[in-house]
């Protein structure tokens, strides 16, 4: 593993049903990717392949279009270690979590 990505997706404009809905089909298809993903209150943390997780971050707005967003916001921090592995989610937050 070589790098971790936290994205927010914020589609505009709609009622916070909506944007729940939208936000459960990106939640979804990341979950169908087979990486390994935490969900949080204000976003989704990745850990993968630099390449695998670039094509998620790639498809998350288009994804969140098709599930009904006329626009949306997305924010993406990315970790990519050039050499070696990158820390994993569990050894950033392991000792915080009660």
């Amino acid at each position: 593993m070589n790098a971790s990505v936290a994205i927010q997706v914020l589609p505009m404009g709609q009622a916070t049903k909506d944007v729940l809905a939208v936000v459960d089909q990106v939640v979804k298809y990341i979950q169908e990717q087979g990486l390994h993903y935490e969900v949080s209150a204000f976003e989704t943390t990745l850990e993968g392949d630099y390449d695998q997780l670039m094509k998620v971050v790639t498809a998350v707005p288009k994804i969140a279009a098709e599930a009904g967003a006329d626009s949306v916001m997305t924010y993406v921090k990315i970790n990519y270690q050039s050499k070696g592995d990158a820390l994993t989610i569990d050894e950033k937050t392991h000792k915080y979590q009660h």
